[in-house]
């Protein structure tokens, strides 16, 4: 199969996405435990913080689906992603999910451009594409959907998220990071269409200041679903 021949934005199939992951069974293969492997049990894992970077922008969208700008309609072409954020608290060394807390994440697009912002394409300043937020439900638990970003200068391939959380009446705390992915997986995904036509990207993980910083404890692991790809991070906020 010749990978640039898929048409920009069709839902990849699971034969097609298996064959991104070039492997026969990804669930065999890849890092990290299956996505429902922990769901009875809250997850108590502690994140290093990173920058929030200067591409955020506070959109107020309330949504799952990120892909699309709302005034338009246009969902940005990708390979699909769905993001599970578990979210927990820890407090008297006990562990328990956080419902009702805001989790924001926002990324690039496929060419590199995000939305919102005056970075050089100015029909992309008056949109929001790939931008979105969501309160965790009773489980601590928030997905998204979205597509694998692409790549721009300076930078290895990632997402940005923050997590917002009330503490006490009157008082919020407020996580931020960014989320990364394997090199090899994104070297398969990038040979794709519309990923392709950008070229190779300059910046792998271990050259990008930031992922040498608790990078590797951001790192999503990946794995295939129906229609795409799907990956659970686990964060834990201290009392």
């Amino acid at each position: 199969m010749e990978h640039d021949d898929l048409p920009a934005g069709r839902l990849l199939t699971r034969r097609e996405v298996l064959a991104v992951l070039g492997i026969a069974s990804a669930a065999a293969t890849l890092r990290g435990l299956p996505v429902h492997a922990q769901e009875s049990r809250p997850p108590c894992i502690a994140r290093p913080q990173q920058m929030e970077g200067p591409f955020f922008v506070e959109t107020g969208l309330n949504r799952s689906d990120i892909r699309s700008d709302p005034a338009t309609g246009n969902a940005s072409p990708g390979v699909p992603l769905q993001v599970t954020f578990r979210v927990a608290r820890v407090a008297a060394g006990a562990c328990a999910p956080l419902p009702s807390a805001h989790v924001e994440l926002w990324q690039c697009d496929a060419a590199g451009v995000y939305s919102g912002v005056r970075d050089g394409d100015s029909k992309a300043a008056a949109q929001k594409f790939l931008r979105g937020y969501q309160v965790t439900d009773a489980s601590g638990a928030a997905t998204f959907t979205t597509i694998y970003p692409g790549w721009y200068p300076g930078r290895t391939v990632h997402l940005h998220f923050t997590v917002r959380a009330a503490r006490a009446p009157g008082r919020r705390e407020e996580f931020t990071s960014q989320l990364y992915f394997e090199d090899a997986l994104t070297d398969k995904v990038h040979a794709l269409a519309p990923y392709a036509r950008r070229g190779w990207r300059p910046v792998r993980n271990g050259a990008d200041g930031l992922y040498r910083h608790g990078g590797p404890q951001l790192v999503l692991a990946v794995q295939n679903q129906e229609k795409g790809l799907a990956a659970t991070f686990d964060v834990a906020l201290a009392a």
